[in-house]
């Protein structure tokens, strides 16, 4: 399983994934699933990956194979960050039906998602979804972030904290509480856990962070947020329950 999310707010964009990948409980591995592009002058863009991992790998390769020999469609050239998303679309559809007549090993599937986002000179940055059917779509200002993968645990605190106006700080530490609550209930998503900043029409390099499973900001994010779970929990209402003997009553 995989979890990784992105957000799209007014001050630039934030990606966050885990690196656990497995093929079954016995099976676990430890691959980088956030893959940044910024070797091309004057653009940025990052790719979060989820699904077939030998899928992933091949778009990546070929990704950074015809920036690198000069292709005449590659992240170096697309004018517009809707035809990257088309680009990164189309390789993915590509190598999916390549080996989707692979019937020789019984559940193989050999689809993949990404989230790919980033920012082309002064146009404005954004972010997209990329399906393996090679369609994709964008946030929205009501909701202004995207997940891949395990996506019910750590949603709860997106909906309440990220809204377009938020600071990247913000969207980033809420990014890793959204991780660690997803990581508590499902073995299967786990570290290290990559974040990207990046700071929309900023010259600066993106900030990129790597938090082993032993780190102790990790450590006191997932303490401070049970311990304050608890807390607001505690703070809560009483129930108001009827006096007297209720029962429930069958029709």
């Amino acid at each position: 399983m995989t979890y990784c999310l992105a957000a799209c707010v007014d001050a630039g964009l934030v990606f966050v994934s885990d690196s656990r990948t497995n093929a079954g409980i016995d099976r676990l591995g430890v691959h980088s699933k956030m893959h940044a592009f910024t070797d091309t002058e004057g653009r940025f863009f990052t790719l979060l990956s989820a699904g077939n991992l030998a899928t992933t790998q091949a778009v990546v390769a070929e990704l950074r194979r015809d920036v690198r020999e000069g292709a005449r469609t590659s992240l170096a050239t697309v004018g517009r960050l809707r035809d990257a998303a088309d680009y990164v679309g189309s390789l993915n559809r590509k190598i999916v039906e390549k080996y989707g007549n692979d019937d020789s090993e019984e559940g193989f599937n050999p689809s993949a998602d990404f989230i790919f986002g980033g920012q082309i000179g002064d146009n404005p940055h954004a972010l997209f979804h990329v399906y393996a059917q090679g369609n994709y779509i964008s946030p929205t200002a009501l909701v202004p972030f995207l997940q891949l993968g395990e996506q019910k645990y750590g949603r709860p605190i997106l909906d309440r904290i990220i809204q377009m106006r938020s600071s990247l700080a913000t969207v980033a530490l809420c990014g890793l509480v959204s991780m660690d609550s997803t990581m508590r209930s499902n073995a299967s998503v786990g570290p290290p856990i990559e974040v990207m900043i990046y700071r929309a029409s900023s010259s600066a390099p993106p900030v990129h962070i790597v938090y082993a499973e032993d780190h102790p900001y990790l450590r006191t994010i997932r303490e401070s947020w049970a311990v304050n779970l608890r807390r607001a929990f505690d703070d809560l209402p009483p129930l108001s329950l009827p006096e007297g003997d209720v029962r429930l009553v069958e029709k």
